[in-house]
Order: C-alpha cells, then structure tokens, then sequence
C-alpha cells in the first residue's frame, strides 16, 4: 500500500503541483482552509482536498485522526512580505502557531516525517516579519527533532516563478490592464526557478530524510535582476515598464544562507547536483566558506528568462 502524504497549505500554487506530481507513486491529501479553492483544486488536481485551519490546533487534529499520515509537507503560509508588515498578528498565527500546531500533533499522532516549506527570506540578515516568522518555524522544526520518533526537516527555497502573488502575476496582470509594468526595484536580484524544480527539492528531502532530519536543505539556484525579467516582459508584449515607491519590508538581494549560518552548513550533492544542508547549533567539520546571494549567483539567462514568462499556467484560482 503507498504511503499517504498530507500537504497542508495544498490548494496552494506549490501545494496542488506538489499533489499533481506526487498522486503517482503516493495516496495524496491536499488541505486549505477555503472551501470553495478546495473545491476546484479537487477538480484540477483530482486528489483528495479536506478543510483544514493550521490556526486552530483541533482543526488540524480532526484532519490527521481521518487521513493518518505518513508524510507531512507543511506548506500552509502567509507570505505577503507587505501584508505581513501591516498585519503581523495574522502572519505569527499562521506561519509560527500554525507550524507550532502542525508539529504537534505530528507527534501526537506518530506520522513518520514531516518537511516544513521555508524561503530564502529566512535567511540571515532577516529584514521583516514574513522572513522572521519562516525562521522560527525552521528553529522550531529543526529543535523537534530527535526528541521523538517523528523526523523534522525543512526545506530552504527562493522565488517560485508564477506561484500565487509572483510579482510574474501582477505584472501579467498589469499588462493587460493598460500596458505598463510597476517595479519597486528593477535593481534588486532574486532567486527564481519553476515549480518542478521547487517540487524537486522537497522529493529529495523526503526521499533522504535519515541524512537530512534536523536540518535545512536547500540547492544551488541560479537569480535574476529584476530589470531584466521587465525588460523580457515588456520585449513580449510591446508595453514598458517604471519605477515605483518600494514596499516595507523588502531587502535589495536573498541569501541561501547567510554568514552566520557557514560554520553550520555543509555541501551535500544529490543526483550530482549542488545541494547545502544547514544544521543549527552542529558546526560542521567542513563548513561552506562563502555565502549563497541572488546578487553574486549564476544568473538565469535571457532565453531561460523567456521560458518562464512563455510558461504561465493556464489556470486562475
């Protein structure tokens, strides 16, 4: 019988693809608390979607006592870098009492393992309250493990191109609206890659959680200034872009991990490729020397930057 794994947050842009690819080899279980978003990634997607609020800790009870888990990929987040400025309440209930709940009754109920979805924003130095509360999730799910037979890890990622609130979408939207692309930093760089290879990160921390547990994984990604992907965008659609006021809580660049985090992270490659697992508290015998940053990483080129914007999903949810 295939292992059932429960995606919370899974009507999520990450969450649904996460379910998509994964249906194949394991019994999937999407969660959201909105129901009518349930309902349609349900149809889309054609796994299982239950109700489920990761705020309130008897909601997540009654969803684990009735899918039994093996597997958690704890997805569900708030992750407006502005909203979260405006209304940090909302985003320490979701994104660290949320996570608190999840790990809870994780343990509570004996699932196997479970792999917190985290950001490059989490990264030291930390600039707002979005980047703070992912970083306490990793603390909390990072310190959980060892203590019981259930396995902690978190994955460390940049941004998904397209995923809900890419500035890909807003900016889609504001060509078809009249034409012109608003930037709030043309010279900022972030880390960028498709949703496969986001989905790719997260089967490999599973499928190596007796390595990784008790740590963070992350993998080399390649960035893109800002300017660039406006100037590819508006090179598609004839329209222009400018320069606006910035938004609280942004930062110029992204770290993979910063240079606090070296003396505890170690180079560990999967299917030959570059990957980095940060241990908090263990250093390392052979720490990374240098920082991962969107400023001084390999930059996607123009014909990848043109693959991604061709590659808009279809589907509005």
């Amino acid at each position: 019988m295939s292992k059932t794994i429960l995606i919370t947050g899974g009507t999520g842009y990450l969450g649904r693809n996460l379910g998509s690819i994964l249906k194949e080899k394991y019994h999937i279980v999407l969660s959201g608390r909105n129901n009518k978003q349930n309902h349609c990634v349900q149809e889309l997607t054609s796994c299982l979607v239950i109700p489920m609020d990761v705020t309130n800790i008897e909601s997540v009870r009654d969803a684990f006592a009735e899918i039994r888990p093996d597997i958690i990929i704890h997805a569900a987040a708030t992750k407006y870098v502005d909203l979260s400025e405006k209304y940090p309440m909302e985003c320490v209930d979701i994104n660290v009492t949320g996570s608190q709940n999840v790990a809870r009754v994780a343990i509570e109920k004996g699932v196997d393992t479970i792999i917190g979805m985290s950001t490059d924003k989490a990264a030291p130095p930390v600039v707002n309250t979005y980047g703070l509360s992912k970083a306490l999730m990793e603390r909390v799910f990072c310190a959980m493990n060892g203590k019981t037979a259930t396995k902690f890890a978190c994955v460390r990622h940049g941004n998904i191109a397209w995923s809900t609130g890419s500035f890909l979408n807003l900016w889609r939207k504001m060509l078809k609206t009249n034409g012109v692309i608003q930037s709030t930093g043309p010279d900022m760089t972030r880390y960028i890659s498709t949703v496969e290879e986001a989905v790719k990160l997260v089967i490999t921390a599973f499928e190596n959680i007796d390595e990784i547990q008790g740590g963070i994984l992350s993998c080399e990604m390649k960035s893109v200034l800002i300017r660039d992907v406006a100037d590819s965008c508006v090179k598609l659609s004839r329209g222009r872009w400018e320069q606006i006021e910035g938004r609280s809580g942004e930062r110029e660049h992204e770290y993979l991990m910063g240079e606090s985090e070296l003396a505890f992270t170690r180079r560990i490659d999967y299917s030959g490729a570059p990957h980095y697992l940060t241990t908090f508290n263990k250093p390392n015998a052979k720490p990374l020397k240098t920082i991962r940053c969107s400023l001084n990483a390999e930059r996607l080129t123009e014909k990848e930057i043109l693959e991604i914007i061709n590659n808009a999903p279809n589907e509005e949810i």
